[in-house]
């Protein structure tokens, strides 16, 4: 891929994309912009792939043009999606574009890889990360954003990261970064004292738990780096290879009593095994709160580090997944061909999807 990109081989277009993380910009193979050193390259198969990852489209190749070109019907929908104040466009406002919303997302899904209000939040949440990073001004990223105005731009930046542009880089913050994972882009949040969030790029409730983590914390959420984001990418990557069952980061995940008392149990979920939503529950002495168990299960912000893909239904069934059924089937693989123990008797990584 690298050869095809440094030499703009056409023939590659639409097999993979590039992105270059000194720009947040990613391209097609044949793009005709400057290239940029090779160690500064990222690949991705889809271009949703690419803007979960918080990179933007180019504008001189671009990538999320189908064959060249993007159907009138199509652009109608992506131009009235930048006009928005908050960068939604739900099916009401679609279908007064004289288009199906079915139509629409099928379309996406089909030539990128994700559905239309999927394209939405990929939008909003990396052109404002990305612009962050880069240290533009606010009427620069306003533009750069696409917003007709600054003061647009600063209140998508505000309902997004709990503060202004300004504001957000003057207090203590939640520190955001984009982590590539084998079962896809993820999204982590950590404090200087404990990391606080991580979650699946294109999980549907990703804004709302953004929005949980800052009003629960009390502080603003902005991208950048810190030494706890370091630890978890190395944890991170020991767990993908087999090499780690246990992580040391230090957590916060404040809640309610009973919410923390189901998190603080799935904590307890050896590497390898799986429990019931009903040993969950009584674990917590709390038999008949089997229903409660599995939505705050499902209200975990800490996804595999707090492992509730461990949670399986009492025949052995795979039950829900915030980050979709199949990425729970392949951790729980995962921990099975690594992990010692033997079988507790639930039927581990043999659901049918």
């Amino acid at each position: 891929m690298r050869r095809a990109f440094m030499a703009r081989d056409a023939s590659y277009d639409g097999i993979f994309f590039a992105a270059v993380r000194t720009t947040g910009i990613f391209c097609r193979p044949s793009c005709r912009a400057r290239k940029p050193l090779a160690g500064n390259l990222e690949f991705f198969a889809t271009a949703g792939a690419a803007m979960f990852n918080g990179y933007r489209a180019c504008k001189r190749c671009r990538p999320l043009e189908s064959g060249g070109t993007i159907p009138a019907w199509v652009q109608a929908a992506i131009k009235a999606q930048l006009k928005s104040r908050d960068g939604r466009l739900p099916a009401a406002a679609i279908r007064r574009l004289g288009i199906e919303p079915a139509r629409l997302r099928r379309f996406f899904k089909q030539h990128y890889g994700m559905t239309f209000q999927a394209y939405c939040r990929a939008q909003r949440l990396s052109a404002a990360f990305t612009i962050i990073k880069q240290g533009s001004t606010v009427s620069e990223a306003a533009i750069e954003a696409g917003y007709e105005s600054e003061s647009g731009f600063r209140s998508a930046f505000e309902r997004i990261f709990g503060a202004s542009p300004i504001e957000a880089t003057n207090s203590d913050v939640v520190v955001l970064d984009w982590l590539a994972t084998p079962v896809g882009p993820m999204i982590a949040g950590a404090t200087d004292k404990a990391l606080c969030l991580l979650e699946f790029t294109d999980r549907r409730m990703l804004e709302t738990q953004l929005q949980t983590v800052r009003k629960r914390l009390g502080m603003p959420l902005l991208p950048g780096r810190n030494p706890l984001l370091a630890q978890l990418r190395t944890e991170l990557q020991q767990y993908f290879a087999g090499e780690r069952q246990q992580f040391a980061l230090p957590l916060s995940y404040p809640g309610t009593q009973f919410q923390r008392s189901v998190w603080r149990t799935l904590l307890k979920i050896p590497y390898g095994e799986t429990w019931s939503y009903q040993d969950v529950a009584r674990s917590i002495a709390n038999e008949r709160a089997v229903r409660a168990v599995g939505q705050s299960n499902g209200l975990n912000r800490i996804a595999i580090v707090i492992p509730c893909h461990r949670v399986v239904n009492a025949d052995g069934k795979l039950g829900g997944y915030g980050g979709g059924l199949w990425r729970k089937q392949f951790l729980l693989d995962l921990e099975r061909r690594h992990s010692s123990r033997p079988s507790n008797g639930y039927l581990f990584g043999e659901s049918k999807l």
